[in-house]
């Protein structure tokens, strides 16, 4: 990969895939995906409903505007989910509540690393798109 990238390219992928991820996260993760995925047991369902929201969503606006990257769908699912497994996990084994600040760490610390994701997905797609 080249050293650098175009600026505009980095700027424009950013923003579409920032844009799916809160459509992902926000607009189409029901409570039950929420809620469901961080529970001590009956999470799979629930983390693979969602995920898979995210892996449609970014095979998608791949297909739509770069066809030859579909298989970022593939690793933003993959991603996706291990980021939402611990998050879960951490949710679950230690008892983690809304009110409590570990919740709320956790929450910045899970949206962070999806947000690096998208990132290092933007310069990918920057440099070879």
């Amino acid at each position: 990969m080249s050293s650098s990238v175009a600026v505009g390219a980095l700027v424009w992928w950013m923003v579409l895939l920032t844009i799916k991820h809160v459509a992902a996260d926000f607009l189409l993760q029901n409570s039950w995906m929420a809620l469901g995925k961080d529970r001590k047991t009956g999470w799979a369902l629930p983390l693979l409903a969602h995920t898979s929201v995210h892996l449609v969503l970014t095979t998608g606006l791949m297909l739509a505007t770069a066809p030859r990257f579909w298989f970022l769908g593939l690793i933003d699912f993959a991603i996706h989910w291990l980021i939402d497994r611990a998050k879960g996990f951490c949710v679950a084994t230690f008892d983690v509540r809304y009110e409590n600040a570990a919740f709320w760490w956790l929450i910045g610390t899970d949206q962070g690393l999806h947000h690096l994701t998208g990132f290092a997905l933007a310069i990918y797609l920057a440099a070879y798109a």
